[in-house]
């Protein structure tokens, strides 16, 4: 499906700040709640005002696009989740875009280079990284990955940007002294400019299709897992 200058709506919950966008034409609005990426009632009310703003319906917009991640695990799951819903509902087209991605898109429009290193805090003592370069468009330098920060190395990088920065200050020895914005978060509205990018491309998916970007495949063991571990360490 390519659309030549698409309406979308974004969702984008994968850290501590849940937000949400509407681009119609030249007008980007958006809304934010810190702290609210798991609640999926006050993201939804947040579309639902910014849609009221305009006289809209969802169904209007020609595709929802959503952060699918990485990030915190229930944030991506609940964008997926909500991303899913509403398009069934509207019968829309879903556009999936990393939050990784996203930005780097923030990072160039803030003027901060074309060659930026993303980083998530991924706790545990890891972080998501990846590495975007843009060249008449994005194109991916390393490709998103979960890491120890010592492990998180520059390729003619303009910048780095993200909380896993701020999180593990001393410990990213691979980038040096390169210029550093760990307040730049994923946000709703690079979400949507993305995403009508992605749009217009032919980009959107069935909402079945709208599956989030997981790295880390297990946050905990299973109960099962557990018991098999210790009784192979007691030995015979």
């Amino acid at each position: 499906m390519s659309l030549s200058v698409p309406t979308i709506a974004a969702i984008e919950t994968s850290t501590e700040l849940a937000s949400v966008a509407l681009l119609c034409g030249d007008r980007l609005l958006t809304r934010e709640s810190s702290g609210a990426q798991t609640h999926s009632m006050t993201v939804l009310a947040l579309l639902q005002e910014l849609l009221r703003e305009q006289g809209m319906a969802l169904g209007q917009c020609d595709a929802l696009a959503f952060g699918s991640g990485p990030g915190s695990f229930t944030g991506v799951r609940t964008a997926s989740g909500l991303a899913q819903g509403l398009a069934f509902g509207a019968n829309l087209p879903v556009v999936r875009v990393v939050t990784l991605l996203a930005m780097a898109d923030a990072a160039r429009t803030q003027g901060a280079g074309d060659n930026v290193i993303a980083v998530l805090d991924a706790r545990m003592g890891e972080v998501y990284w990846a590495q975007y370069r843009f060249d008449a468009q994005w194109r991916v330098v390393s490709e998103p990955c979960l890491s120890a920060p010592e492990q998180v190395i520059a390729k003619d990088t303009s910048c780095a940007v993200g909380n896993g920065l701020a999180a593990y200050v001393d410990r990213f020895t691979g980038l040096q002294s390169l210029p550093r914005l760990p307040g730049l978060m994923p946000h709703a509205s690079q979400i949507a400019l993305l995403g009508r990018q992605f749009a217009q491309q032919g980009q959107g998916v069935h909402a079945r299709e709208a599956q989030p970007l997981y790295l880390r495949n297990k946050v905990a063991q299973t109960t099962a897992e557990r018991m098999s571990a210790n009784a192979a360490g007691a030995g015979p």
